[in-house]
């Protein structure tokens, strides 16, 4: 557990330089899970202690958002005289985002329909 933890630190650090030493707009944890992915999808995939380790981070999950939460108390007054643009962004990001979806999905089961109907002949 200690070693899987320890990877998924080391991704997030590494991200977080990048993004710092780079002045990039991307948080450092998104270019670190980047990153993870692209190790994981060279090496074939996580080894059962990550895999373990990363199934009971997710099953604390609900507590990452604490600070989400104390965040929105404590600038509330900011949210309160911007609550125009934060709704209409939240808005168009969420429509946005199923738009996405909806296009891969269909471009993922219209390609599935079409082999299947050739594998039928």
């Amino acid at each position: 557990m200690i070693a899987a933890l320890t990877l998924l630190l080391v991704f997030q650090l590494a991200g977080e330089v990048i993004a710092r030493a780079l002045a990039l707009p991307i948080p450092g944890p998104v270019i670190g899970m980047a990153l993870l992915f692209l190790a994981l999808l060279i090496r074939g995939g996580p080894g059962e202690d990550l895999r373990q380790t990363s199934g009971q981070l997710l099953q604390h999950l609900s507590l990452l958002f604490v600070p989400a939460g104390t965040g929105i108390v404590i600038y509330g007054d900011r949210i309160a005289a911007e609550w125009l643009p934060l709704l209409v962004a939240l808005f168009l990001s969420t429509f946005l985002a199923l738009a996405v979806t909806a296009l891969v999905l269909k471009a993922l089961t219209h390609g599935r329909a079409k082999s299947t109907t050739e594998a039928g002949r």
